[in-house]
């Protein structure tokens, strides 16, 4: 009896000594919900390796949440929107426009927020976590995945903010028999394309998901059958990890050279090799992203102590997209990259000690990175090259610009934008967007511009200063006492401010 019961004990108390910082504020953290977690954890006593994996997904879990979206018009009133009430997303749009002609400018807002920590079950996470294993273990293209990466890349029960569903079981069964129709079982490459070649046959992109922002689940989409990337790269995830395929997302949160934003998938091998592709669109090295790239950062279950969220700062605000808990810069496995060194000539506030490079973005100026500022200076690590950049900073929860534009030359050379007043230029100008420059007979670049339609002139110099109107006609618009040196905006009225900013480059317009 004795023994029996120092055995006990002593088992106890080293279950309660073997208890991480990490994971006992995760347990802490899911209140009354701990007893389930605790649940999974006494489960997999016997087996160290799934219980370590359990503890990556618990201790991890803080954050991770299902959450909705509401339309809401100026005054905060809630908007009923249904995406597939519209026959396509030009009806969409009109619509749209007409609601906004009555109750202002709409926008979406964070409606209900579902966390997992406290609500998430035992069943549900021990279903996903024995799948898991079983993919890895059994599929032959999984063999080279080492256990860091299968629970960064495969273990993961969810794939951005869509609800908490089983759906391992389903694409298990779906594609069990894959290894039969390979050439080569063993490439994870091949196993990914004939997965997505399946999940491409039946579900598609549509431009009104643009409008939905809550991010589907696994039933809603195989209902639907369609979806924004968001939903493209989450069911890609789903139906590749229920296989054992190292499958994550990657985004650029602004294009450099265009407007909105972008996530794609990408697998990686188990030599460390990087390979983007498109759920339900394009298969691993078909696939080729559109515009130019700043910044692009990975989805990660784990979270990330580097992010500028965790670091020491006077600011305790910071702009949406750096916020997160869960990402990392994976920018140089895409592009080529260059350090920034910025050395600040105006004088910063004491109680201002981080720094953000911007891309320009639909008519506004995004933060894409962070530095921090030492003695008026900051560095900004792994930048795009090729790509116009404005230094600012984040005052009063809005971005503040401080410093001139500049291009970080393919050479990793840093070109200012400072207008010259002293040299004024007269420019004729042939497109708002950046276009394939074609010349007439004559001599004179082809205008793409419409015209009777009113474009609008800005140069940057702390802000868009006007330059003038004019109206488009058959040939260039010219513009008379242009300062040098500048970045230039030209702007149609009424636009959606989805114009391109240019430079003027041996009296051409260079795009940026």
């Amino acid at each position: 009896m004795f023994s029996l019961t120092f055995s006990l004990i002593s088992s106890i108390l080293i279950s309660v000594v073997s208890l991480s910082p990490a994971l006992e504020k995760a347990l802490e953290a899911a209140g009354d919900n701990r007893p389930e977690l605790e649940k999974v954890l006494k489960h997999y006593e016997g087996d160290p390796q799934k219980h370590d994996a359990a503890v990556f997904l618990i201790e991890n879990m803080e954050g991770h949440c299902y959450v909705t979206y509401v339309l809401h018009d100026t005054a905060g009133d809630v908007v009923p929107f249904d995406v597939l009430s519209y026959p396509n997303y030009d009806s969409l749009e009109a619509a749209v426009r007409i609601i906004e002609d009555n109750r202002g400018e709409l926008d979406y807002r964070r409606d209900e927020r579902f966390d997992d920590l406290p609500a998430i079950q035992s069943d549900f996470l021990i279903n996903h976590i024995d799948y898991a294993f079983r993919a890895w273990k059994e599929k032959p293209w999984a063999k080279g995945l080492n256990f860091e990466q299968f629970c960064e890349y495969v273990l993961p029960y969810r794939g951005s903010n869509e609800p908490l569903e089983e759906w391992r079981e389903f694409f298990w069964l779906k594609y069990e028999n894959l290894e039969t129709a390979m050439a080569n079982p063993s490439d994870p490459l091949e196993a990914a394309s004939l997965i997505n070649d399946d999940v491409k046959s039946w579900f598609k992109f549509d431009p009104r998901y643009y409008y939905h922002p809550t991010d589907q689940g696994l039933a809603d989409m195989l209902k639907n059958k369609m979806g924004r990337c968001e939903d493209m790269t989450n069911l890609t995830i789903y139906a590749m990890r229920a296989n054992g395929l190292a499958v994550t997302s990657d985004y650029t949160p602004y294009w450099a050279n265009s407007g909105n934003n972008h996530a794609w998938n990408a697998i990686v091998t188990g030599d460390g090799k990087v390979v983007p592709f498109m759920g339900a669109e394009a298969n691993p090295g078909q696939y080729r992203l559109a515009n130019k790239l700043a910044k692009v950062y990975r989805k990660t279950y784990s979270v990330q102590p580097q992010n500028l969220i965790f670091q020491d700062r006077k600011q305790e605000n910071v702009p949406r997209w750096l916020a997160g808990k869960n990402y990392v810069d994976v920018t140089s496995d895409y592009v080529t990259v260059s350090d920034v060194v910025i050395k600040f000539e105006e004088e910063i506030a004491d109680s201002v000690d981080i720094a953000y490079l911007c891309v320009f973005n639909s008519g506004d100026w995004k933060a894409i990175h962070w530095g921090r500022i030492v003695d008026g200076t900051a560095v900004f690590t792994d930048m795009g090259t090729g790509i116009a950049y404005l230094p600012a900073l984040y005052l009063n929860d809005k971005i503040a610009p401080f410093g001139p534009p500049f291009i970080l030359k393919d050479e990793s050379q840093v070109q200012y934008l400072s207008v010259d007043r002293s040299n004024m230029l007269s420019v004729k100008l042939t497109a708002t967007t950046a276009r394939k420059q074609e010349i007439s007979t004559d001599g004179v670049a082809t205008s793409t511009l419409q015209p009777g339609q009113s474009y609008e002139l800005f140069y940057w110099d702390n802000d868009w200063q006007p330059l003038g109107a004019s109206v488009a006609g058959d040939t260039p618009l010219t513009f008379e006492n242009i300062p040098a040196n500048g970045l230039y905006w030209l702007v149609a009225e009424g636009s959606d401010k989805e114009e391109r900013i240019f430079t003027i480059e041996d009296d051409q317009q260079v795009w940026w």
